[in-house]
């Protein structure tokens, strides 16, 4: 019988490595696109069933394009959950060409990757999770270029959502709060460690999104807010 696959990329911290842990202990076969070689290494030798890793940039369309295919062949993708990001917090007029590339990667690497599945499967039977933050909601001071990423990212979804009304590919937007992971280590020019220690516990956002995508597979859940206290 053919592997039920759940994609992710950025799956080597964070929120995205509490998805890998939590999707395998529901019986699917993860395969991790994510650029951290030494991170993919220690995740290689820490699961060695039920996972694949693949180290690459998600905003390689070559990189991509593999992947996808080699994964395709190794069972049922019935899930892609685009998780990785990148962020540069400073004042508008701090930002330059290069902080704006990096805060754009994520927008790319999501379309990249649910283009390439999409085409892949055929546009049948697949759960798409766009997991972006409540920046996609709201504006916010030291994060305007990170919001248009977040707002790009959510304007994509939506469409998404249109363009695969009626059909058996679902469409999800997930927009979670502040969490306490390493994220927050490379930005604590912005956020201290004091504060993110307050922000939400990654597990339990992971809890609820794949609560959500795989025990309620009757219902259409478009929309996954998870608000810190």
């Amino acid at each position: 019988m053919k592997k039920d696959i759940l994609i992710i990329t950025g799956g080597c911290s964070g929120l995205g490595l509490e998805i890998v842990k939590q999707a395998m202990e529901r019986k699917l076969f993860v395969c991790n696109l994510a650029r951290n070689k030494e991170k993919m290494q220690e995740l290689d030798l820490m699961f060695k069933d039920n996972y694949k890793g693949f180290i690459g940039d998600i905003t390689d369309n070559k990189f991509v394009s593999n992947a996808i295919k080699e994964i395709s062949e190794l069972g049922n993708i019935g899930y892609l959950i685009n998780c990785a990001e990148k962020a540069v917090f400073k004042l508008p007029t701090q930002y330059n060409n290069e902080d704006i590339e990096t805060s754009l990667n994520g927008l790319k690497g999501m379309i990249l990757c649910s283009t390439e599945t999409l085409r892949i499967k055929k546009e049948e039977n697949l759960k798409i999770v766009n997991i972006m933050s409540s920046a996609a909601l709201k504006g916010n001071k030291q994060e305007a270029v990170y919001c248009a990423s977040k707002w790009g990212e959510r304007g994509y979804t939506e469409s998404l959502k249109v363009a695969y009304k009626g059909t058996s590919v679902k469409i999800v937007g997930a927009y979670p709060g502040g969490m306490n992971t390493e994220f927050w280590k490379e930005n604590r020019n912005y956020v201290s460690e004091e504060k993110s220690n307050t922000f939400m516990n990654p597990r339990d956002v992971a809890t609820v999104i794949l609560d959500n995508i795989i025990n309620y597979n009757s219902l259409n859940i478009s929309d996954i807010i998870i608000e810190r206290n």
